[in-house]
């Protein structure tokens, strides 16, 4: 496998990589992936995260098992293994699918490694697309609202909605970005915060349950978020608390726009209720939980709701920015169907 470098997935002499988002931004440590169990354990554990990239990370850690030798029995048995490591992002299953796909077709194990490269690359050139569409959405003044994480730790790229913005603020845009800590992992707090500091972008870190103040006082003049899977309706799931985001800033009339590679819209999934949405441990709910820290602030035996996600309907969605485009909800189907 060829030498393929991104913000936080490589593959180097011969060597495949992903760095430890759970420890981040504490530490930046690079973990080097053996095996397809290995991979999908770290997929589980949010150590590699973000709908693009655990798809390719997948993708990579099944190439590499080629490498070493893994037979078909053992190849197929590793793809359910890394497909069912997360079960609400569609890219995941897309990237192996289409490993499996380019197998079947020839026979020939190798075409296993062949997609993975591609796919790496393919997804740097998505989020170009992405990034270059979304550019004029964005005006110099605006002050950007953003949920959970969707920029070069989720891609092997830019990012998607925060790939946007940084294209936006690299070109000249004077944006200011107000960062929801997204509870219950914070991966607002701990990753946006970090991508925008070292791409040197304004931001403002709040408790998610300020954006409602904060559009009501007009500080507020745009929302952009990723997307783990979309339906081809138009409803889509994201991060836990995009719902709430999206209802806000359709009762303060604030566009709310929705960045994403085809690869995350589903066209067998034919409407929001579809989409199954992952249940996750309740210790994340009650503290903070991390492969660096553990902090307890609830009662111990607390009950505890816990989906990693949840479904925002078509209606609160101004514009799809997809690499093909700006696409309304409505359209989606025309493109996918």
């Amino acid at each position: 496998m060829k030498t393929l470098l991104s913000t936080a997935l490589k593959h180097i002499d011969g060597k495949l990589y992903i760095l430890n988002q759970a420890h981040l931004p504490w530490q930046e440590e690079w973990i080097e992936c053996h095996s397809p169990e290995q991979m999908a354990d770290s997929i589980s554990r949010l150590q590699v995260r973000g709908a693009p990239l655990i798809g390719i990370s997948a993708a990579l850690s099944l190439a590499k098992y080629v490498e070493q030798g893994a037979n078909e029995k053992e190849i197929y048995r590793a793809a359910e293994l890394l497909k069912s490591a997360r079960p609400t992002a569609i890219n995941l299953a897309y990237c192996i699918q289409k490993q499996i796909k380019a197998y079947e077709e020839q026979k020939d194990l190798q075409r296993i490694i062949k997609v993975a490269e591609d796919l790496f690359e393919e997804d740097q050139k998505l989020c170009k697309d992405i990034a270059n569409h979304g550019f004029d959405l964005l005006e110099s003044g605006d002050s950007v609202l953003t949920h959970c994480n969707t920029g070069g730790l989720v891609t092997t790229g830019i990012g998607t909605a925060l790939g946007i913005i940084i294209h936006a603020h690299n070109h000249g845009k004077k944006l200011h970005v107000y960062v929801d800590e997204t509870r219950p992992l914070l991966q607002g707090a701990r990753l946006t915060t970090w991508e925008l500091k070292k791409a040197g972008v304004p931001y403002t870190l709040i408790c998610d349950n300020m954006a409602a103040s904060l559009m009501r006082d007009k500080k507020i003049q745009k929302v952009i978020v990723g997307a783990d899977r979309i339906a081809i309706n138009g409803d889509f799931a994201n991060k836990i608390g995009t719902y709430s985001v999206a209802v806000l800033a359709k009762h303060h009339n604030i566009p709310f726009y929705v960045a994403a590679p085809y690869t995350t819209v589903d066209p067998n999934c034919l409407q929001g209720s579809d989409i199954i949405i992952e249940q996750r441990n309740a210790e994340e709910v009650k503290g903070f939980v991390s492969d660096y820290q553990n902090l307890l602030w609830s009662c111990e035996d607390a009950l505890v709701y816990n989906p990693a996600f949840d479904v925002t309907p078509k209606e609160f969605v101004t514009a799809f920015i997809i690499d093909k485009g700006i696409l309304k909800p409505d359209d989606l189907r025309y493109q996918f169907l």
